[in-house]
């Protein structure tokens, strides 16, 4: 069955079938997709999950293995299986069709897949799976499809605002998904629920790209300590809102947190970039973070960020720019006193 991907919310709601495709080439809505099947498929008792990650070299056997192997409490399980080509090959296909042909008792199969050509549906793997289970494509938005996601978007976030504030913000992340999230995010941080006028959405995307929190987490995860100090408090002395900044810092902690966490259950290097926008140019800067920073030191980072919140909203004492400072530092493998 084919559904688009603001149907899937209902067909979850009915019911869970054995196996789901989604493909595509926008990040954001594939892995909020995925994530929800995830959720659903947890709150009816698949307790366990499986991540596979097909690369150079995959070979398919593994499919079976997993879906034939019971845990140690026989939970029921999801298999993540990962195509980033979409193209499974020859070995691949015959393995999805004996799986779907031969349903294993207790697992749920969810298949992301990069963007797979129009022509390709005609093929038997794909034809099976459309008749087991749940085609879901994700095309990226345009025109009044994207401003109607950045709507409903902002709604989740309890913002609101008039048309020409959408405009605005559909013009200045040029359909990339993950950075209208985040705008919408900081959105949120700097002025809470509540509807925003055209000229507030401006002047926080415009802050972006003035002071560039950006360039701030490259340079702590660089540990250029001369830069991070220049732009930290160059940020603070041209007026740049302390919990904009400070959600950038937390946010970067978390990816990290998050990307540890998907290497150590297995999953491909270059998946998990992929899923949260590394790029080649970030990705050394990266790699060295996720060798220097520990778990242990990322949460850290982030109970300082708790820290700093309750400074900047007047809840404890203390100057939240200079919690700030020592956040960076953390990140920078600088070492502090208490």
């Amino acid at each position: 069955m084919r559904l688009k991907p603001e149907q899937l919310s209902a067909s979850l709601q009915k019911r869970l079938v054995p196996v789901y495709l989604i493909t595509g080439d926008e990040p954001l809505q594939m892995g909020e997709l995925a994530d929800a099947i995830r959720k659903t498929a947890r709150q009816q008792g698949y307790e366990s999950r499986e991540v596979i990650s097909v690369d150079n070299g995959f070979a398919w056997g593994q499919l079976s293995f997993s879906a034939n192997s019971l845990s140690l409490f026989a939970e029921k399980k999801i298999i993540d299986l990962r195509i980033p080509s979409g193209a499974p090959g020859v070995d691949g296909s015959k393995a999805l069709i004996a799986y779907c042909e031969r349903l294993p008792e207790d697992n749920l199969l969810l298949i992301t897949a990069g963007k797979i050509a129009s022509s390709a549906f005609k093929s038997r793997w794909l034809e099976t799976v459309d008749k087991t289970g749940i085609i879901v494509q994700v095309w990226p938005l345009e025109s009044h499809d994207l401003l109607r996601w950045l709507q409903q978007r902002m709604q989740q976030r309890g913002l609101s605002t008039e048309p020409e504030g959408i405009k605005i913000l559909a013009s200045k992340i040029e359909g990339n998904l993950l950075a209208a999230a985040q705008e919408i995010e900081k959105l949120y941080v700097l002025y809470g629920e509540g509807k925003l006028s055209a000229q507030q959405i401006l002047d926080v995307v415009a802050d972006s790209s003035r002071y560039d929190v950006f360039k701030l987490v490259d340079a702590l995860l660089a540990q250029d300590i001369d830069r991070i100090v220049k732009i930290l408090f160059g940020l603070q002395a041209e007026g740049m809102a302390a919990p904009v900044v400070l959600w950038a810092l937390t946010r970067e902690a978390r990816m990290l947190i998050k990307i540890r966490q998907a290497l150590s259950q297995g999953q491909s290097k270059d998946v998990v970039f992929k899923s949260n926008q590394i790029w080649d140019k970030r990705r050394p800067l990266v790699d060295n973070a996720l060798i220097r920073l520990t778990e242990n030191v990322l949460n850290k980072i982030l109970t300082l960020g708790a820290k700093a919140d309750r400074q900047i909203k007047g809840q404890q004492q203390g100057d939240a720019w200079e919690s700030m400072l020592e956040i960076c530092l953390k990140f920078a493998s600088v070492e502090i006193g208490n």
